[in-house]
């Protein structure tokens, strides 16, 4: 037994099967920080913190003034957990072989958990002594424009950007829903946007819901770092005749390690 109480839940394992496949769906559809920046891990439930390798000069211990002291530095990671119900119904429809189990609940957790990760690593988390690329970044933005064929350029300024900085590539582009959407969708001169963006940084342009606005990013490697501890998995809560109550659960934390290498891309005109 560990601290998911998997055993104790009154699912069958081709009850779990589809549950953890529709989790997982979810998330990869969604997680994007994951795809432009560095992965460490998983390293375990049990792990607390990463080592920052820095350390502060603090007062001499009582048992001696000529005692010098050192206390390291260290990030904690963060753990999120999000409950939801499953119906006993339609875990029983699943094992009489349903194809079509209602499993929307494990797909909004799912969702809500995924772009809870994406906007603290693009726009911090506070209250996790997280920083966000966009947030420690938002003082050199670059203005997307008032116009899609503006696109291009906005991202080609962010190139310069990073390169006069000495930052190399390849480089992705990450947009938001509807600045994915809208990059898509349009053409100038009946070539379309997203191909003359995809010339320019010769990456991937990334689709994610949990930014605002955009970011011009490094794929070089060793700028930003995602650590987690427990990657996403779903526990068992409680259970009574008509639902069982689980949850999905991760621990990371998230460092900054070049703030030159990336460059967010911000909607709107440039102030006068």
């Amino acid at each position: 037994m560990n601290h998911l109480f998997r055993d104790r839940a009154p699912i069958t394992p081709a009850g779990w099967e589809e549950i953890e496949q529709e989790a997982r769906r979810t998330l990869r559809a969604l997680l994007a920080a994951r795809r432009v920046v560095d992965f460490k891990g998983p390293l375990g439930w049990g792990a607390s913190d990463v080592e920052l390798g820095r350390a502060d000069p603090i007062a001499s211990p009582p048992s001696g003034k000529d005692v010098q002291a050192r206390l390291r530095r260290i990030q904690p990671l963060v753990e999120l957990r999000i409950p939801f119900d499953v119906s006993r119904a339609e875990l029983d429809a699943i094992d009489r072989g349903a194809r079509d189990p209602d499993l929307d609940s494990v797909t909004a957790a799912a969702r809500e958990i995924a772009i809870a990760e994406d906007r603290s690593i693009f726009h911090g988390y506070s209250a996790a002594q997280i920083t966000g690329i966009c947030e420690k970044l938002e003082s050199s933005a670059v203005p997307l424009g008032s116009s899609h064929a503006d696109y291009p350029l906005a991202v080609a300024t962010a190139l310069m950007k990073l390169r006069d900085d000495g930052i190399e590539g390849p480089f992705a582009v990450v947009l938001n829903e509807q600045l994915y959407k809208d990059l898509s969708a349009r053409t100038d001169g009946g070539y379309p946007i997203i191909s003359h963006v995809q010339r320019l940084i010769e990456g991937d342009i990334v689709w994610a819901p949990g930014i605002d606005g955009g970011l011009v990013i490094s794929q070089r490697g060793g700028d930003f770092e995602l650590s987690v501890g427990q990657d996403f998995s779903i526990g068992y809560l409680e259970h009574n005749t008509e639902r069982v109550r689980l949850y999905i659960e991760e621990s990371f934390t998230f460092l900054i390690l070049t703030e030159q290498a990336a460059v967010p891309l911000s909607t709107g005109t440039p102030a006068p």
